[in-house]
């Protein structure tokens, strides 16, 4: 271990942080640009071969704006699985068009891939531009990443045509023992949390709760029934939350008694299993239909109405049926399409009924603070179900690939073990561990 992360490790005081050298190198979980074409015409496109753990990358320099950060845990979000399938296309091609701005950007371009855009750590380095954050503060990161520069920022960040994905669609991302990340991605970390549940949070909870609160997204109101398909992901298992704190009913839909389980232990009272309805698999013109009136009916027979919102990311499977199961004059919301991109849909039942299709991309900062807020309150609640070292990170990466995964699995990246970087144990004790860790109620609290 560097001289830096044992002193991260023993909680040293800021002085000392700054005191202590910066490594050379530091361990992260990387893509090479050479496995770029190894799934060409292969069927299973197992993330386990390509997501590598490099235990010599070379450490960045910080821009002026930028931060280095500790990464004491991350999480595995689905465009970990993107990255490494090389799909829809691969990263490089990102950090390549990145690079080519100059400047600090060039940096990004390299052979390899530092990946993950989830993280929670301590501040070990600002650059000489961050004000507002300094050595020893805790921290998330949001995934974020924007031109302040460009006008549209200053009006809605996700509107900016600069915006990228950090880990994504730049380099030097969470899953790595450091990472360097905008000052203006960060949020101050929730006391009570412990590193992997603040680490694995971010992403998912405030690209829900744009889509859901926010008034980019749906504006979901007191009373709304809201439908969520997947709701057992981690995408879904906040949007489940959020429906609840805002009023709303939600109605879930999951694929196994298991998960039905496990979206229940967050107070969700009606939950639908899709293979019981026999949904899913897209399908079109008369099978969709045909779907969507059994969609419907279970719909009405457990809350007397239809959706005003559908909460959807699944895509190509799902997506013609939320478009047919949602009232008149309500909203599909959408951020992604695991199943697929290319969707279809009967057009007559979307403009015949005067419904709207939003679409929606991650989370401004202000949206971004305003979700953490709600975790630092106790009103949001991490859904983390399993924890992997970094080491693992491939067959954490792997059980999301293949959806065997609930809520969202977390990797600890410096932290030694679960547990750790709790600072404010009464709000925790308050919350009470059951409450607070639904899909994990017995892990301890070291």
């Amino acid at each position: 271990m560097d001289e830096l992360s044992a002193a991260v490790l023993a909680d040293a005081s800021p002085a000392d942080l700054l005191n202590t050298p910066l490594p050379k190198s530091y361990r992260a979980a990387c893509l090479r640009v050479e496995d770029a074409g190894i799934f060409t015409g292969v069927e299973d496109k197992d993330v386990r071969k390509t997501l590598r753990v490099d235990d010599d990358v070379p450490l960045p320099e910080p821009a002026p704006d930028e931060v280095l950060v500790a990464v004491m845990a991350s999480a595995v979000n689905y465009n970990t699985v993107w990255s490494a399938t090389f799909e829809p296309l691969p990263t490089f091609a990102f950090l390549n068009r990145f690079g080519r701005q100059g400047g600090f950007a060039a940096r990004h371009d390299l052979p390899y891939h530092v990946v993950g855009s989830d993280a929670a750590g301590v501040v070990v380095r600002t650059g000489a531009a961050v004000a507002r954050w300094s050595a020893g503060d805790h921290v998330v990161v949001s995934c974020v990443q924007v031109d302040d520069h460009e006008p549209a920022t200053h009006g809605d960040a996700m509107l900016g045509s600069a915006q990228r994905i950090w880990g994504y669609e730049t380099n030097f991302g969470g899953l790595a023992h450091y990472a360097v990340v905008k000052a203006s991605q960060l949020l101050p970390k929730p006391g009570h949390l412990t590193w992997e549940e603040a680490g694995s949070s971010m992403l998912t909870a405030a690209t829900s709760y744009r889509m859901l609160i926010s008034d980019k997204g749906a504006r979901i109101k007191l009373g709304d029934v809201v439908l969520i398909w997947g709701a057992a992901g981690g995408l879904g298992a906040f949007a489940v939350q959020l429906v609840k704190q805002a009023g709303g009913i939600p109605v879930a839909v999951v694929g196994s008694p298991d998960k039905a389980r496990a979206v229940r232990a967050l107070g969700c009272d009606v939950v639908l299993d899709r293979t019981e309805l026999g949904l899913g698999g897209g399908g079109t013109g008369d099978e969709i239909i045909a779907q969507g009136k059994r969609l419907g009916r279970a719909i009405r027979d457990a809350v007397g109405e239809d959706p005003a919102v559908v909460f959807d990311y699944v895509g190509r499977a799902t997506f013609g049926l939320s478009v047919f199961v949602l009232r008149r004059g309500g909203t599909v919301v959408t951020c992604g399409s695991s199943t697929g991109y290319q969707h279809e849909f009967d057009n007559r039942y979307l403009w015949m009924h005067s419904k709207r299709v939003v679409g929606s991309h991650a989370a401004n900062l202000m949206e971004q603070a305003e979700c953490n807020r709600l975790f630092d309150l106790g009103k949001l609640v991490p859904v983390l179900s399993e924890v992997h070292t970094l080491d693992e990170v491939g067959e954490a990466a792997r059980r999301v690939q293949l959806n065997r995964h609930t809520g969202k699995v977390g990797v600890l990246c410096l932290a030694p073990r679960e547990g750790l970087g709790v600072t404010d144990p009464e709000r925790r004790r308050a919350i009470g561990p059951t409450e607070l860790n639904p899909f994990r109620p017995s892990v301890p609290l070291n």
